[in-house]
């Protein structure tokens, strides 16, 4: 039973990424940027741990995904189909909302109920943070990410993207 949930999932995972990335940011540019691009940022850059991200999991660049990548390395959350569900009761919880993301949180839900209480604290620490899920992550790439999750994780520092 487990192997059929992860094989829909999974499935449903990578038709629907596909068809967000092409009806919902029909609007927004893929960034043009391939790992050992990310890989040359300078080190502990936000685009170099992109880089060493897509190193890591054997991941290729998913165009016009790019900011959910950061999402990973922004948040910690990991990439298992659990994690990618986690992901969006995160992102719920810092205020984000679309139709993709009520998708996932509902058949996810449904389907790995047994993960009820990592999508109740994932939701509780999309929360806590600073809003981040709107920013524009490939214009900060060279940003350090220890100073961003810094900034995210703090009530007292106030986020100053301005390049």
């Amino acid at each position: 039973m487990k192997e059929i949930r992860l094989s829909l999932m999974l499935h449903l995972y990578d038709w629907s990424s596909k068809v967000y990335a092409s009806i919902f940011k029909w609007n927004k540019k893929a960034w043009g940027i391939s790992k050992e691009e990310f890989l040359a940022y300078p080190a502990g850059s936000i685009g170099h741990r992109l880089g060493l991200f897509y190193e890591s999991k054997g991941f290729d660049v998913m165009p016009k995904l790019e900011n959910h990548d950061v999402f990973h390395i922004l948040t910690e959350t990991g990439t298992e189909i659990q994690d990618e569900i986690a992901m969006q009761y995160l992102l719920l919880g810092n205020g984000k909302i679309s139709l993709y993301l009520f998708g996932m949180i509902v058949v996810g839900g449904i389907l790995y109920p047994e993960y009820t209480n990592d999508y109740k604290r994932a939701f509780r620490k999309g929360r806590s943070l600073q809003k981040f899920y709107h920013i524009d992550f490939k214009e900060i790439l060279h940003y350090q990410l220890s100073e961003l999750k810094i900034a995210l994780y703090s009530n007292n520092v106030q986020i100053n993207l301005n390049n």
